[in-house]
């Protein structure tokens, strides 16, 4: 972070009156664009999130995105340097300026890993777990729900420490559902905002009386710790093989008789990935398992493979 570039020739775009130079393209998605940037002044490396605003829903949506990064102030839960909102002919973009983060997501490291025939260490685990429970209690205790945890919304910096991002799915933890004309619109919209082999199964088939809560996280965080675990996530290759995960996530999770990881790690995994959400811990209770866990084995290591 901080080295000096040559800015020769370079394209620059200008936010809350500060120049930064684009240095080349991170990421792309359906209506966003990602790209790493330097400031001119300070030297440093930024993400910059460029948002198509293709109308007013998107365009406030695009601002609904911006309000939940600003609050927040925890070190688990990605910051907004700045923002802004450009028109280019005719059409709105949302501009987030935000921290860069070299080591990348928490989904490309497990991949390296994957790829080196090897593992992550349960140590490394429940350090990097315990930092994602923290930074999703910060959203819980606020009253908003991610909707969208996974591997790939989770970025490590330099000393493993994790941080939540991509803050559009997020909305209100407690939503009633009162009829079946409500449910199938929440239904829809989880189809459309909550990655398929990450979503509770409740957002599967939602009811037309109930209350979604805030512990569909929950169940998307342990997908998480089991992608950890194992190199990908429980339900990953029943999408790839076209298989239906709505029916497979009503069914208990797997543990391959192959892992290698202590059992207390394993019984927090199966605690955390209940079908019922009525059943299903809220984030105090797995971060205080957390705690307990690194507390009882603090030098706790699984052997690479």
């Amino acid at each position: 972070m901080g080295q000096t570039m040559c800015v020769c020739s370079r394209a620059s775009i200008t936010i809350d009156n500060k120049k930064y130079y684009f240095v080349q393209k991170l990421d792309e998605g359906g209506f966003s664009f990602v790209d790493l940037v330097e400031g001119v002044k300070d030297g440093h490396f930024y993400a910059l999130k460029r948002i198509l605003c293709h109308d007013r829903e998107g365009r406030q949506e695009a601002q609904t995105e911006v309000e939940m990064h600003q609050m927040f102030n925890h070190p688990n839960v990605l910051s907004l340097v700045a923002h802004s909102f450009v028109d280019h002919g005719g059409k709105t973009e949302a501009w987030l300026l935000l921290p860069y983060m070299r080591k990348g997501s928490l989904w490309s490291v497990l991949e390296k890993l994957r790829d080196k025939g090897s593992s992550m260490p349960e140590k490394l685990i429940l350090q990097i777990f315990r930092g994602i429970c923290s930074g999703l209690k910060a959203i819980h205790d606020k009253g908003y729900a991610h909707r969208d945890i996974k591997p790939t919304n989770v970025l490590l910096d330099e000393d493993d420490r994790p941080v939540l991002m991509d803050f559009g799915s997020m909305n209100r933890a407690r939503i009633e559902v009162k009829g079946s004309r409500e449910a199938m619109t929440i239904q829809d919209w989880a189809a459309q905002r909550c990655t398929i082999s990450y979503r509770a199964p409740e957002l599967f088939n939602v009811e037309s009386h109930c209350i979604i809560d805030e512990r569909t996280d929950i169940w998307s965080l342990g997908c998480v710790l089991y992608c950890m675990m194992m190199l990908e996530g429980p339900y990953d290759l029943i999408f790839q093989k076209g298989d239906s995960v709505a029916l497979a996530v009503q069914n208990p999770v797997s543990i391959p008789p192959s892992c290698r990881y202590s059992e207390g790690l394993q019984m927090l995994l199966s605690s955390i990935m209940v079908s019922n959400p009525q059943e299903r811990p809220n984030i105090n209770w797995v971060l205080d398992q957390v705690q307990d866990l690194q507390s009882r084995s603090p030098n706790t290591q699984t052997n690479m493979v």
